[in-house]
């Protein structure tokens, strides 16, 4: 980014899970659950997962609590700023929830090593306003979907993708768990909308990486 203070390439990674199945409106599947537990594993805690739902952030925290050693909080059992704050505090714990998590968590330091993104945040088909918007376009010759959903979906995600550096020193990893992005038309549109991390689709390299920023945190 121009006048950026920071290091994008050098200071986080972008990792789209592309071997995961598309999602379904049954939630989080079974697959990227277990995609984001070893995740989660590999970096000791230090992730803030950003999902659709409240519904699919409760269930991801049910999930991976279960198999993860570090302790989750999630959206809905205490205040939000008291949840911040106790994710900022242990640089061990987890922090789920959803759209207010996406623009408004400020965690500088070691405390957010990993980004979490359940799915490409696409509008509500039900919103009024974007279905307005989106019948516009198409009236208008244009493309409605890419102008609207997808377009909000970009601003969503590089929101999301921002909660990761927070300053020079911060480094980590944003996993997408949406394999769309890996192959929809409208992938490469969404990943240019993202700070300039470094991308991968292989989770072994990214698990290695999590690994050694959990280590030097632990040292």
């Amino acid at each position: 980014d121009y006048g950026s203070p920071f290091d994008y390439a050098r200071q986080g990674i972008v990792y789209v899970a592309a071997r995961l199945p598309r999602p379904g409106r049954d939630g989080v599947a079974e697959e990227a659950l277990a995609e984001l537990a070893e995740l989660m594993e590999a970096a000791s805690g230090g992730t803030l997962g950003l999902f659709s739902s409240l519904r699919g952030a409760q269930r991801a925290a049910e999930y991976v609590r279960a198999r993860v050693s570090t302790p989750v909080l999630c959206q809905g059992e205490d205040q939000l700023p008291e949840l911040v704050r106790a994710f900022a505090a242990d640089p061990a714990a987890s922090l789920f929830g959803t759209l207010s998590l996406w623009q408004g968590v400020d965690v500088p330091g070691n405390t957010c090593r990993l980004v979490a993104i359940d799915r490409i945040p696409f509008p509500r088909p039900d919103d009024p306003i974007m279905s307005a918007r989106t019948e516009v376009a198409a009236e208008q010759g244009r493309n409605g979907f890419l102008e609207v959903s997808v377009s909000h979906a970009a601003l969503l995600l590089a929101q999301g993708a921002g909660r990761l550096i927070r300053r020079s020193a911060d480094q980590g990893v944003v996993a997408i768990l949406d394999s769309r992005v890996a192959t929809a038309s409208y992938g490469r549109f969404l990943l240019s909308s993202l700070p300039g991390f470094w991308p991968t689709r292989d989770g072994a390299v990214v698990r290695t990486s999590l690994r050694k920023l959990a280590a030097r945190r632990a040292g």
